[in-house]
């Protein structure tokens, strides 16, 4: 099985969409603790299962361009 440079790329993109997404959920969740301490086990939490459903997308992503090219 070869791999194109079309499903290459696209699974490149999908990494890449994947990293934007969690740096900007771990961002956010960063600065919404800073502003309610009190709050920083609901937001982590939540952090967290958001940012394995845009890993979840982003492996189903990379799957989708390889099993294409």
């Amino acid at each position: 099985m070869t791999i194109t440079g079309i499903a290459a790329i696209g699974a490149g993109l999908a990494a890449i969409g994947a990293g934007v997404g969690i740096g900007k959920i771990g961002g956010s969740a960063m600065e919404a603790m800073s502003r309610q301490p009190e709050m920083h086990g609901k937001i982590q939490s939540s952090a967290l299962i958001l940012a394995a459903f845009v890993e979840a997308v982003a492996l189903f992503g990379v799957v989708v361009a390889l099993l294409q090219g």
